[in-house]
């Protein structure tokens, strides 16, 4: 009987136990559940707080799709647009519609958007970080609400398909705006610097103050992403900016120009402290002379780098050069190549290959080669080329009109020295398409004796080289006069970083391509040839401001005083009494501090006794 009652005793409250641990759990996942809902209504909360903006779109940029144009003055049919045509003539270069022509702006323009930009600049300057955030929010929410509009007057302004602008325009300011709103205040707070030795009774500090009016000149590849990339930055900064866009590029900067004003409305902020000029050189020319321009900000070729370092320079006003890129992917033989494919072949071919990061040569080790070669080659073979907004492509159109003659010049050069064509390498296979079109290629047996080899293609053109060892695979790098970017693809993690950290490059991505650039904490900019200085991350975030350090008494009650031995008139001890100072306070351990104290105390001493 005993036993019974304890076994029920034993089952009760086994039972009572389970109960209660169920009771728990249901209220761990109500309180789970409440939690979430509450984050779920505070998160729609905070976004319905944040404005909307509504821009008005043109009929032309509003058509989903080409414009189709009728023949005759409806299309383009130059060979370069230029100050000469007395506008700039947009046009489509997938189906050479003319889409607008537009005024050129005039040194005078210039000139007085940038006096209106320092005037607003001025005011903006004492904007808090949270107003500016605001603003950076209203852009941020404007995008993801109306990515097919953007992607569409895109794919209209510069041939590249709308997953290539959802890649390049969309996905890419989406993450530097992201990066602004979390990381962007700290980087501008005043940081805490140590105070040295004798200023132990100091604090130190470097303030970011924003410089002025920024002035950048951008290329045509990304329209809105090379708009929106400088001026999130420069406003979040406190800087007003004057963007001179490409005249490749002029039609869509009117929508993306009012998106910007839309948004500045929006939280009360000055309309001037943004704007947007076009034009051909003189153009340029005026932005970067021009006196009230603080800094210039300059993406595009190396020859055209070099005469905006000699235009600034009579203002010395500082200049960023991101320039040209003969950007590597190494392929060791132990690499992944179901991983390394894919990318090879989107860094090769997005955009048309118009990439500032795109893979302009792929370096594969011998053993590899026949591997690698044979995986890329069906899929080039199958690629779709044409209009963009006219069907599923895979690749759109060169924007620049003589662009496809370059890389036509380029892979001629290369098979006369030698190179081989194993897909595409002919202009003629586009002139049916109706637009600027160069089909992609794949071209092996390239060598360092080719123009290929050391000019930028700029264009859909796997060039294809083969090393033996890692130390070659660095040599080949190292040798070209570009060094922006390079990828490395190895199956060891280590082999692929000792490569890396021999590469004479701006960045390095591991087992990856470009993805530098979506880091947008990182900073982005080339060496040699490529350029110098950066933008993007902390670097170019800072670069929107001047330095200034600041010092100041760290404790109420001790202050700088300079000790009688130091007044003027000067003593005939002073210099050994200074000599002491320095030997104690800079000695080289517990024994230099000492020594040094007695020099200190016999200057003192010695001075003292004299003067009795």
């Amino acid at each position: 009987r005993k036993t019974r009652k304890a076994a029920m005793a034993t089952g009760m409250m086994a039972l009572d136990g389970a109960w209660l641990a169920g009771v728990e759990a249901w209220h761990a996942a109500a309180a789970a559940a409440l939690l979430l809902a509450a984050s779920l209504v505070w998160s729609y909360l905070d976004y319905a707080s944040i404005p909307s903006i509504s821009v008005a779109l043109t009929a032309d940029e509003a058509k989903a799709g080409h414009l189709d144009r009728a023949e005759g003055e409806g299309k383009y049919s130059g060979s370069g647009i230029s100050a000469k045509d007395g506008c700039i003539i947009c046009y489509d270069p997938a189906t050479l519609d003319v889409i607008k022509r537009k005024p050129i702006d005039s040194p005078e323009d210039v000139e007085a958007k940038v006096a209106r930009a320092k005037a607003a600049q001025e005011v903006w300057a004492k904007s808090s970080f949270k107003k500016r955030k605001l603003f950076l929010r209203v852009i941020q929410k404007y995008v993801l609400e109306h990515q097919r509009e953007i992607c569409n007057v895109s794919a209209k302004d510069s041939g590249k398909p709308m997953l290539d602008a959802a890649f390049g325009e969309i996905l890419t300011t989406c993450e530097k705006i992201r990066w602004l709103l979390a990381e962007g205040e700290q980087a501008l707070k005043p940081e805490p610097r140590s105070a040295g030795s004798m200023m132990f009774y100091k604090s130190a500090r470097v303030e970011f103050h924003p410089l002025g009016v920024i002035g950048a000149i951008v290329p045509w590849n990304y329209p809105f992403h090379n708009i929106l990339n400088p001026v999130t930055a420069a406003v979040f900064a406190g800087c007003s900016i004057v963007v001179k866009v490409s005249e490749y590029a002029s039609w869509s900067s009117e929508y993306y120009e009012r998106i910007i004003h839309a948004a500045l409305d929006a939280v009360g902020a000055p309309r001037d402290l943004v704007s947007v000029v076009c034009g051909f050189a003189e153009t340029g020319q005026a932005l970067v002379q021009s006196k009230d321009v603080s800094k210039i900000i300059f993406v595009g070729s190396t020859g055209i780098g070099r005469k905006v370092l000699e235009g600034a320079a009579g203002n010395l006003t500082p200049v960023v050069l991101e320039l040209g890129g003969k950007d590597p992917i190494i392929v060791c033989d132990d690499a992944n190549l179901n991983q390394l494919v894919p990318i090879a072949m989107r860094a090769t071919f997005q955009s048309c290959g118009q990439n500032c990061t795109g893979a302009e040569r792929i370096l594969v080790q011998e053993s590899a080669y026949d591997t690698f070669v044979g995986a890329v080659l069906p899929t080039v073979e199958k690629m779709r080329q044409g209009a963009p907004l006219s069907g599923t492509v895979d690749c759109g159109a060169m924007c620049m009109p003589r662009q496809a003659d370059h890389v036509q010049a380029l892979v001629d050069d290369a098979v006369a020295k030698g190179a081989k064509v194993l897909a595409g390498g002919s202009l003629e296979a586009g002139k049916g398409l109706g637009g600027q079109f160069y089909p992609p290629t794949v071209l092996v047996g390239v060598t360092r004796g080719m123009r290929i080899w050391r000019e930028e293609v700029f264009g859909p053109v796997m060039c294809i080289e083969t090393f033996g060892t890692d130390e070659e695979a660095v040599a080949l790098v190292n040798s070209n006069p570009f060094g922006l970017g390079s990828a490395i693809f190895s199956g060891s993690k280590a082999r692929a970083k000792r490569i890396a950290a021999q590469l004479k490059t701006g960045a390095s991505s591991i087992n990856d391509f470009a993805t530098t650039y979506l880091c947008q904490s990182l900073p982005f900019g080339g060496v040699k040839e490529s350029g110098y200085d950066k933008f993007g991350g902390v670097e170019g975030l800072r670069g929107m401001c001047y330095t200034k350090a600041v010092c100041e008494d760290r404790f109420p009650l001790m202050v700088t005083t300079v000790p009688p031995e130091l007044q003027y008139p000067v003593q005939h001890f002073s210099f050994s009494f200074v000599c002491g100072i320095v030997h104690f306070f800079y000695g080289l351990g517990i024994f230099g501090h000492l020594a040094g104290l007695v020099r200190l105390l016999k200057a003192l001493v010695g001075g003292k006794l004299k003067k009795d």
